[in-house]
């Protein structure tokens, strides 16, 4: 027979109800996932965008350091940096 120590220490071995995970909480937990999914993707989306507007960017700054180089040269004047 048991007794109360013997219960105990199966108390102490077995998850208990409130420690098991119900389809409730499988199901919210899942909705989280979701929306951090969702959350995740969007953010990409936006670095995509940035970065796409960053590579634009700095072409149009290297055209730009390009044609002031021509002019310099035509005009005679020697640029440093």
């Amino acid at each position: 027979m048991l007794d109360d120590k013997d219960i105990q220490k199966l108390i102490e071995v077995f998850a208990t109800r409130e420690e098991v995970a119900t389809k409730q909480d499988l199901e919210e937990l899942k909705e989280d996932f979701r929306n951090l999914q969702t959350s995740v993707d969007a953010y990409a989306k936006k670095a995509d965008t940035y970065f796409q507007e960053m590579v634009m960017l700095t072409h149009k700054v290297d055209r730009l350091e390009k044609w002031i180089q021509e002019i310099a040269e035509k005009v005679g004047i020697k640029l440093e940096y």
